[in-house]
């Protein structure tokens, strides 16, 4: 009875807590995500108050917020969406992985940490935040934008390169080598190719299955299905993210959109607890050593990122200031990177820095990278935007 007492106090106050970060972190304008690392940190190992009842129930937690997340990306596209934009968006998809997984692969062996840390680092500095972008979108009026397919494209190459990644990384951190990782890598092709296949032919009929009328039958019928097929993805190794995310995609029509808007206060809630988690397993002690190295490694791929949306946007023939926008909206990292990372803590085959200098990665990118979205918002940086186009721009690339 006392432990569960203790129990309830801990999970009531945290989440007490998180609302109100929450609430400041849109008040100020920035993605709540750095703050409930942060408080992770704060009641975590090492932290100012750690909390000593309540870690199992943000473990499990922290399990459903992975798999919520990604079946909620899953539910923004159709299978037939998803195949599409892979076809117009591959070019600058491979250019997107080129220049921002490198970086990562680089900079962990630079480091010394070996070469499985650095199959771990491509990944966290890879993939690009959605919930973070698409917030800042909103936020700042462009969801109508000509840049904003483009953003939204390469968002959706990374998702999809996501499900063949984490069973690789998986396997690999599972100590069953580049083998094990084949094989798994395998596996997970030959699903999501089945997957799509069935969602583009049959996902009327898996859509069936469930009432767009029924509130509380389809909130326990599409959860209870993203959980067995991430429980059974799972024990293939093909991840059970990317379980949840196939289940998102092989859904469409009404009951896609009711699933979304009644999964979201349920993804919100236990995403927060994912990232607390996350803090809670990082000994805020561990961070300062790694800081500088996480800070310049946030430079050189936040500017890899902005080179990528850049040279996206000019292969569709838009103009200059939307290649910036489109560049400079890409720079947060966040829900994947944390995934990746937290897929590597605890194991003995990566560096135990690894996940405070992800972190810390992940509090830079997610703090500035909002902010460099606005730059083009400022007047001088709209003025050097019209002096670079009158540099013997063409005409047709000079409007926006």
């Amino acid at each position: 009875m006392h432990h569960t007492t203790v129990l309830l106090i801990e999970v009531g106050a945290l989440l007490l807590v998180l609302g109100l970060l929450s609430r400041l972190s849109r008040r100020i304008g920035l993605s709540p995500i750095p703050l409930y690392l942060l408080a992770g940190l704060a009641f975590g190992h090492g932290g100012v108050l750690p909390l000593s009842a309540s870690e199992e129930f943000f473990e499990v937690g922290a399990e459903i917020g992975v798999i919520l997340l990604l079946v909620m990306l899953g539910l923004e596209y159709s299978a037939s969406e998803l195949v599409g934009n892979l076809r117009a968006a591959a070019p600058a998809g491979l250019v997107d992985g080129l220049l921002n997984a490198l970086p990562g692969a680089a900079f962990g062996l630079l480091l010394g940490w070996g070469w499985v840390s650095a199959i771990v680092l491509a990944g966290v500095t890879w993939v690009s935040s959605s919930g973070v972008i698409a917030k800042v979108l909103a936020d700042l009026g462009r969801l109508g934008n000509r840049e904003t397919p483009v953003i939204l494209s390469i968002l959706v190459i990374e998702d999809l390169a996501m499900a063949l990644y984490l069973p690789l990384v998986t396997a690999i951190l599972g100590g069953q080598g580049l083998l094990g990782g084949s094989i798994a890598l395998t596996v997970a092709v030959v699903t999501v190719v089945a997957v799509l296949v069935v969602a583009i032919r049959y996902g009327h009929v898996i859509s069936r299955m469930f009432s767009a009328q029924d509130p509380e039958a389809l909130l326990l019928g599409v959860l209870g299905l993203t959980l067995l097929v991430a429980g059974l993805a799972a024990g293939l190794q093909v991840s059970a993210a990317v379980g949840a995310f196939l289940v998102g995609i092989a859904l469409s029509g009404p009951v896609a959109h009711n699933a979304t808007e009644l999964l979201s206060p349920l993804r919100d809630l236990f995403a927060a607890v994912f990232f607390v988690f996350f803090g809670l397993n990082t000994d805020p002690r561990a961070i300062p050593p790694v800081l500088l190295p996480a800070i310049a490694l946030a430079v050189v791929t936040m500017a890899t990122k902005v080179v990528t949306g850049y040279l996206a946007a000019r292969r569709v023939g838009i103009a200059l200031p939307g290649r910036w926008r489109a560049g400079l909206a890409l720079a947060p990292r966040g829900e994947f990177s944390i995934v990746i990372a937290g897929l590597a803590v605890g194991t003995s085959l990566v560096n135990p820095q690894l996940a405070p200098l992800a972190t810390a990665y992940v509090l830079v990118t997610v703090v500035t990278g909002p902010m460099l979205a606005r730059l083009p918002d400022f007047g001088w940086f709209k003025r050097w935007l019209r002096q670079q186009a009158a540099r013997g721009l063409p005409p047709a690339t000079a409007t926006e």
